[in-house]
């Protein structure tokens, strides 16, 4: 996550970001990616028992780590959020690797990562408020 105190908005994590790319972006970029995983637990859920389904995630952190690494500016729009299956999961008997218990994990941390995504979102908006209002 994200913390928007005391951060210059051109500058994450020692990297210096293009105009157009700032904390908000970072912010709307990481509930793309929560909703997305949302879907992906739903869909993985349902199929608990279709014979041969194996779970999908979503890949998005490791993607911007890694282009965040690059020591370049970050297009935050070249990062999509992006499916792909694990396959590291026991399969049952029936081929299936979802389990319930690891998807509702997983359905609270995507929860709480999307909560505070919006709140940081939400405070930022409000900053932009205020700044509007008393100038």
């Amino acid at each position: 996550m994200f913390d928007v105190t005391g951060i210059d908005p051109e500058i994450v994590d020692g990297v210096r970001m293009s105009k157009t790319n700032n904390i908000m972006d970072f912010l709307n970029a990481g509930i793309r990616a929560e909703s997305l995983r949302q879907q992906a637990i739903a869909n993985n859920t349902a199929n608990m028992k279709t014979p041969g389904y194996r779970r999908f995630d979503v890949e998005f952190s490791q993607l911007l780590a890694k282009e965040l690494k690059t020591g370049k500016s970050v297009e935050l729009k070249n990062i999509e959020p992006a499916l792909y299956q694990p396959k590291q999961s026991p399969v049952n008997s029936n081929g299936n690797d979802v389990s319930l218990e690891t998807e509702i994990g997983e359905m609270i941390k995507n929860t709480l990562r999307h909560k505070t995504y919006i709140r940081l979102l939400n405070k930022k908006y409000q900053q932009i408020e205020r700044a509007i209002n008393t100038g």
